[in-house]
């Protein structure tokens, strides 16, 4: 399923949500201008490798690497998807902590995410780069706060596009399904699985988005929506 909006307004302009989507923009846009003969060098430079950062977790460029990370993407298919999921469901959690919680709410889903890869495939040496992590962390506190919000959803069937409308935890219920349907068989891998794809990444990014609603507060002029 593809989300194509959600039913769920905002009362605050979701500023860091857009400032996220700007950023990774900019610094895709940055990756490509380096030619095809440096994008591969760029990504490698900022990038998290397993292996490197199990040898030496303390060092600046395995700290730094951290966060560039999750700024950077693959490929245009790779940062549109990541940045349709943010804009759709960001601007609500971003409501939720309000801008400055919610930016550390951010960062702290996308680490979390990272070292879960690392935990589950430390001796990778594969470069990992991405926001889906983060993202993810956002989709776990929007399944636990707006359950029952409507998300609008295009489903491919064959050739064509099957429009329908489900209760966020349904949306998100099979996101995270699906997310743990591919990340467990990788379990005991020496790597990613074939697709190139961190699944314990979404896996531990969703529920530590899920955790982080218990450490920080909703921001003082939250109103909760009731949605039937």
């Amino acid at each position: 399923m593809i989300p194509i909006k959600d039913r769920n307004p905002s009362d605050i302009f979701p500023v860091v949500t857009i400032a996220i989507i700007a950023i990774n923009t900019l610094i895709f846009v940055y990756q490509i201008s380096q030619g095809v003969n440096h994008f591969e060098q760029t990504v490698t430079s900022m990038a998290v490798i397993p292996s490197s950062f199990v040898a030496h977790p303390f060092a600046s460029q395995q700290v730094n690497s951290m966060f560039m990370s999750m700024f950077m993407h693959g490929g245009l298919l790779h940062l549109g998807g990541n940045m349709l999921f943010l804009w759709i469901f960001g601007n609500n959690v971003e409501d939720y902590f309000g801008h400055v919680k919610y930016a550390i709410f951010y960062l702290a889903a996308g680490v979390a995410a990272t070292l879960s890869h690392i935990y589950t495939h430390p001796a990778s040496t594969i470069p990992t780069i991405g926001a889906s992590g983060a993202i993810s962390g956002v989709l776990g506190a929007y399944f636990l706060l707006f359950p029952k919000a409507r998300v609008l959803a295009a489903v491919p069937i064959f050739l064509f596009f099957y429009f329908i409308e489900v209760p966020a935890f349904i949306f998100l219920g099979f996101y995270i399904l699906l997310q743990l349907v591919f990340a467990l068989p990788s379990l005991g891998a020496s790597s990613v699985d074939a697709r190139g794809i961190a699944w314990f990444a979404h896996v531990g990014g969703f529920f530590a988005g899920a955790l982080l609603l218990l450490v920080l507060p909703k921001r003082r002029n939250f109103r909760r929506r009731i949605f039937r």
